[in-house]
């Protein structure tokens, strides 16, 4: 029988792509140590729009097959970070994508944005209680940028941790267990302006059809916000490339940058930034380096 590793990382994300671009260095680092390394997806992004002009006819508005597209796209990136424990909330296609935020999909019965919230986070305690975390990472309230699925992402996974450690919640779910620490994806407002000015530094403004504002990135925080920093030295950056690179339906990517459908240019960090929102923190002052500072196994 295979051993439990001693450190366990769950990530919880909205659509495929999601993940590369958030945290896509901290699971290739975490893989690399011998963490578990497990992350559940909760759409299949069926709403996204669709970059290559090739495959325009995969779109919710043609075939409406982007969704099958997009979990081969999904397996492909897990495979350059070395992930193999990568799940769909309630399997795949359980809850639809729900588009953006005020457009007609978000009332759709099936569509993530109108799952019941105790029932969506059943699934994922499931997870919880199997997988058994030491660390959580989501996102914030806002879900990052206002967008329907990762706002219901991080109340799915808020939910979740809370009822998981419930001893008296669906024990038939699995032995209850407490998550030691939950964190928040951001990017300190100084990382974002450094890498706005290696863009223009570098005469790449030309390359997409424009440059996205340091505003329009999702998450941006104030400095003292960030708490943790993962891969500060960019050690797996490459693997982190090499998978937003496979989700080619919903990303372009050129050396140190890359753009999503809007073709507006923006940074591709290496590293990537957190904030503890539940837990203690591993280090009495500065940031954390590693998300499991001060957990036990």
């Amino acid at each position: 029988m295979t051993a439990t590793p001693a450190r366990r990382l769950l990530l919880v994300h909205a659509h495929p792509d999601d993940e590369s671009i958030n945290n896509g260095a901290t699971m290739a680092k975490y893989v690399a140590e011998g963490a578990l390394v497990t992350l559940v997806t909760c759409t299949l992004g069926e709403e996204g729009e669709v970059i290559p002009p090739e495959l325009a006819h995969l779109a919710a508005d043609r075939d409406d097959t982007l969704g099958t597209q997009r979990i081969g796209e999904l397996a492909d990136a897990m495979k350059e970070l070395g992930v193999t424990d990568h799940r769909f909330l309630g399997g795949p296609g359980r809850y639809r994508d729900s588009g953006m935020m005020g457009v007609p999909q978000n009332e759709r019965p099936d569509c993530f944005w109108q799952a019941d919230l105790d029932e969506a986070a059943s699934y994922l305690v499931e997870v919880i209680r199997e997988t058994r975390p030491q660390v959580l990472v989501t996102y914030d309230p806002d879900g990052g940028y206002g967008h329907p699925d990762h706002i219901q992402a991080h109340r799915v996974s808020m939910r979740a941790a809370e009822l998981a450690a419930d001893a008296s919640w669906r024990p038939g779910l699995g032995d209850p267990h407490t998550v030691a620490k939950v964190y928040w994806n951001c990017i300190p407002r100084s990382e974002v302006e450094k890498g706005f000015a290696r863009l223009h530094a570098a005469g790449r403004s030309a390359l997409f059809e424009g440059v996205a504002s340091p505003d329009d990135l999702p998450g941006v925080v104030d400095d003292s916000v960030a708490t943790a920093v993962v891969d500060l030295e960019g050690r797996h950056a490459a693997q982190k490339t090499a998978a937003m690179r496979a989700h080619i339906t919903q990303i372009a990517v050129d050396g140190p940058f890359f753009a999503l459908s809007n073709d507006l240019g923006q940074p591709l960090f290496g590293a990537e930034y957190y904030r503890l929102v539940q837990g203690e923190p591993g280090v009495a002052d500065g940031r954390e380096d590693d998300l499991f500072a001060g957990v036990g196994a």
